[in-house]
């Protein structure tokens, strides 16, 4: 019985961790740039818990071990906003952000704005890079225009070109927020198609998550009575030895 509940209490535990992913992805189906998470488990062999269970002692249970958590990176619906600093990629690859420390992380929200200086800011207040750095605007730039592969157009002339990436493998990306990938290598991003006055959304389908909470929860139900069940086993186990000693 030691074995039975520790195999339930490791798939309980695996599906408490589950349930965190997909409730993390329902609380941002309105986030933009969102990419939705999912648990993948695997197998892990150990022992038997109790040497003198009946059984062989080379025998291995099958316990549920986490194996990781895997980003979606399935592109979000487009949607129109009007704001001219705004910007959609309707290809693939990530925008470049400035981080605290210098170095860059990388998003596909593309929700934009200008600071109190005119810095060009994401929606998490990081400098956006261009292709020469951070950019700053002026009342002087007049309507700012941005091209479909990036190019920055004010009245005072070409200011640059908004910088996008990609990698070689995208599940190599960290998530260090819950927009922005930490990638080593990144590489310039070939066929860029940008939009600009619109953002990307969240990829996550409501519908979806919604059946993975039910599967969830009936898969937690039903191994919390497993382990009820085991525990009133046990309980009426040692009652009736104690009566046999007696």
């Amino acid at each position: 019985m030691e074995n039975a509940q520790l195999v339930a209490l490791s798939r309980q535990s695996i599906l408490r961790h589950k349930l965190d992913v997909v409730a993390n992805n329902m609380a941002n189906i309105n986030t933009t740039g969102f990419k939705s998470q999912n648990l993948h488990f695997a197998e892990y062999l150990m022992p038997v818990a109790d040497g003198t269970a009946f059984l062989p002692q080379d025998r291995k249970i099958s316990y549920t071990d986490m194996f990781t958590t895997r980003t979606n990176f399935e592109h979000g619906s487009i949607k129109l906003t009007g704001n001219e600093f705004d910007l959609a990629l309707n290809s693939d690859g990530f925008f470049a952000v400035q981080m605290e420390d210098g170095t860059e992380a990388y998003t596909r929200s593309g929700a934009f704005g200008l600071d109190a200086n005119g810095q060009l800011i994401s929606g998490s207040g990081h400098p956006v890079m261009t292709d020469v750095g951070p950019i700053t605007f002026s009342v002087e730039d007049g309507r700012v225009e941005i091209a479909k592969d990036g190019t920055i157009a004010t009245e005072q002339g070409i200011r640059g070109k908004i910088k996008v990436v990609n990698f070689e493998d995208v599940r190599t990306l960290e998530k260090v927020g819950d927009t922005l990938f930490a990638g080593e290598d990144p590489i310039a991003a070939a066929e860029v198609r940008m939009v600009q006055g619109a953002v990307e959304g969240s990829n996550v389908y409501g519908i979806t998550e919604v059946t993975r909470l039910i599967e969830v929860t009936r898969a937690y139900d039903a191994t919390s009575k497993v382990v009820k069940d085991l525990d009133e086993l046990r309980r009426q186990a040692i009652g009736t030895l104690g009566k046999f000693q007696a």
